[in-house]
């Protein structure tokens, strides 16, 4: 479901949910997140969390939209009363806070780490929403500790996680991370294998918005003339979607650069 996997956070998919819900996923995976926001009234902490989870991840792929997501997390946090509910609005405080990071508009790497931290003495091994907790404090290791080993731990966690709680677009994001680490150790054909599976996964779910990124990824580790054709369609959804995620553009613009899509889908 969009809105189980971490109380609110709006990673995975829509099958079975309500209309509401199915309204959201579809915005959403079309990069209208402040749409997608906008159809959720934060009267309550699943809804005020999902809500922040949609602007968190707007502020990552489009740098844009800070306050909004603030403002939207401290919501969050004065509703949240449960632990899990505290440790989901503490996850997204330090992915808002990692985004902040890597897209250099201040440095909160400390903030990002202690966040996660607090959430995962909150949120117990096993629950749901420890997968995208694990996948982030592996985005933390891999972008900002500079820690490969670490990080390919953390995603390994959250992939079992995700696997178990039946969270596929979750799944999307720790093939693709787990292949990234895989290509630059060499690993030609488990980097494919990651990255084709991230692809697979986002074009049966219609996550638009993730397909570009997966598809530049899997053109990192194809050969000619098969790299050029899947950056060519990446380009195309790129141009689509008016230039989302901003930090694709570098890896579009010929020569490519260094490895795809860093820090965020």
């Amino acid at each position: 479901m969009a809105h189980s996997a971490m109380a609110g956070s709006g990673w995975g998919t829509t099958e079975g949910d309500d209309p509401l819900q199915t309204a959201v996923w579809r915005l959403r995976s079309r990069a209208c997140w402040a749409d997608a926001a906008a159809q959720l009234e934060p009267v309550t902490a699943a809804a005020a969390l999902q809500r922040t989870a949609l602007l968190v991840e707007r502020c990552l792929y489009t740098e844009q939209g800070w306050a909004d997501a603030e403002d939207a997390l401290r919501t969050a946090e004065a509703l949240a009363h449960s632990d899990e509910e505290r440790g989901a609005a503490a996850c997204e405080r330090g992915q808002l806070a990692y985004a902040a990071t890597v897209h250099g508009v201040r440095d909160r790497a400390d903030e990002a780490r202690a966040a996660l931290g607090r959430a995962a003495a909150l949120v117990p091994p096993g629950a749901a929403g420890r997968a995208l907790l694990d996948f982030r404090r592996g985005l933390l290791a891999e972008n900002l500790t500079r820690s490969p080993q670490a990080a390919r731990a953390a995603y390994r966690r959250a992939h079992a996680g995700a696997t178990a709680h039946a969270d596929p677009l979750l799944q999307s994001f720790t093939w693709r991370h787990l292949a990234g680490l895989a290509l630059r150790e060499g690993e030609l054909a488990e980097a494919r294998h990651g990255f084709a599976e991230s692809l697979r996964i986002r074009e049966e779910l219609g996550y638009l918005v993730g397909t570009a990124p997966a598809l530049v990824s899997l053109a990192d580790a194809e050969s000619e003339p098969e790299a050029s054709r899947l950056r060519e369609e990446a380009r195309r959804l790129f141009k689509l979607l008016g230039g989302v995620p901003t930090w694709l553009a570098r890896h579009l613009a010929p020569p490519a650069a260094g490895a795809a899509g860093a820090a965020t889908a």
